[in-house]
């Protein structure tokens, strides 16, 4: 799963949302990018998208059963991230150093 599925879900579990409320959450998301990584959600079963009937029309999007089962799975990568970030950054750092001598 990609950047943006990952945080299409975590606003999703939240409550359904419309498109346009999805892209403003989404800081630095591309309308392309945005609809790409829904229809990705969509044909996998993890999202699920309604046509309100309105004027005008509009579209929301929900999160499915089974995106729900990705709900735990995720609350645990987020915490595992806090509280490793440190210890990721330093490798990342001294990677990044080890990298530069080479060239």
């Amino acid at each position: 799963m990609d950047k943006w599925g990952h945080l299409l879900l975590a606003a999703l579990c939240r409550q359904p949302r419309r498109f346009n409320e999805l892209k403003r959450e989404l800081d630095g998301v591309t309308q392309k990018s945005l609809t790409q990584a829904l229809r990705r959600l969509e044909r996998n079963g993890l999202v699920e998208r309604w046509v309100l009937m309105q004027r005008p029309v509009a579209v929301k999007y929900r999160i499915t059963p089974l995106g729900r089962t990705l709900e735990e799975p995720f609350s645990i990568l987020r915490s595992w991230t806090a509280d490793h970030l440190p210890e990721v950054e330093r490798h990342r750092e001294a990677f990044d150093k080890g990298a530069d001598t080479l060239h």
